[in-house]
């Protein structure tokens, strides 16, 4: 069994690095088709599962989805252990189903797994929730089990650019540390620093309440019109949260996912009016 889910992980790292719209740490998707971007999911296996529907990949053959933040949270063991896992190893799966079109980018619960770093949520140290579980279930194979969950995270791309001009990752810079962020990492081979503070991967997953001069200032970097990212709670599922900037979350009842047409120049408004409540997803 545990070595089933290793060779899946690795697997799904290798598809992650052959993805064919992956240049550097970076998904570029072409003026073609359509795109389904989740927010943070973290073990919320419906709305994961509304989202693969909507998406509905073998129907869309120009489609594409992105998915993050799949671990922390979610369903639990009988001893609190966090199960999180076995929805990563779905996505795994899927992505491996369709590995030039799921595309799963990186979040910051998945950082702080890959350096061992403390990170809070509902008041649990999740890391140490989710090895609990891992090693409940794998007893002594947990251990391998984990490196090939870290080395699959760390495979993961950190962005998607759309040729439209729509920009996708996690979180972006905070105001306060904009100055110690290197784009670099955006076409260089990662090293475990960049995901611990101030590193730049860790800059680019957990900043927070952006202002809009850095926004600016981002996407002239980029080169991009208009942000989508994650990483904040959003207890409706979504907001506007400047000028160029939405925010969405699927990690809950009230959760979204937003539809894009790749072949079209979109506003923040038109965006706006494509984003699809989950719980209307049979």
């Amino acid at each position: 069994m545990s070595q089933t889910i290793v060779d899946l992980l690795n697997r799904g790292a290798e598809a992650n690095r052959a993805d064919k719209f992956r240049r550097g740490n970076l998904i570029c998707l072409p003026a073609k088709g359509s795109l389904v971007v989740t927010g943070d999911i973290h073990g919320h296996r419906r709305n994961f599962e509304r989202a693969v529907a909507f998406a509905d990949l073998v129907s869309n053959p120009d489609r594409h989805l992105v998915l993050q933040e799949l671990i922390h949270g979610g369903p639990e063991d009988s001893r609190g252990g966090c199960l999180s896992y076995k929805l990563l190893f779905d996505a795994v799966g899927y992505k491996l189903s369709f590995p030039d079109r799921v595309h799963i980018i990186m979040g910051n619960h998945d950082t702080s797994f890959i350096s061992n770093s403390e990170v809070m949520k509902d008041g649990r140290e999740m890391n140490r929730s989710m090895r609990l579980a891992l090693n409940h279930e794998f007893q002594q194979a947990g251990t391998e089990v984990e490196l090939a969950m870290k080395q699959f995270l760390f495979s993961q791309p950190l962005a998607v650019r759309c040729d439209n001009k729509i920009w996708l990752s996690h979180s972006l810079p905070s105001d306060s540390y904009i100055d110690e962020f290197d784009q670099r990492i955006l076409e260089r081979e990662l090293i475990m620093s960049d995901c611990e503070k101030p590193g730049s991967v860790y800059l680019l997953t957990w900043g927070r309440n952006m202002s809009q001069s850095l926004l600016d200032k981002m996407a002239k970097l980029f080169d991009v019109d208009i942000f989508v990212l994650g990483h904040q709670p959003q207890p409706q599922g979504w907001s506007r949260a400047g000028e160029n900037l939405i925010i969405i979350a699927s990690d809950h009842n009230h959760g979204c996912l937003l539809s894009v047409d790749l072949a079209k120049s979109c506003t923040v408004e038109m965006l706006i009016n494509s984003i699809v409540p989950l719980a209307s997803i049979l």
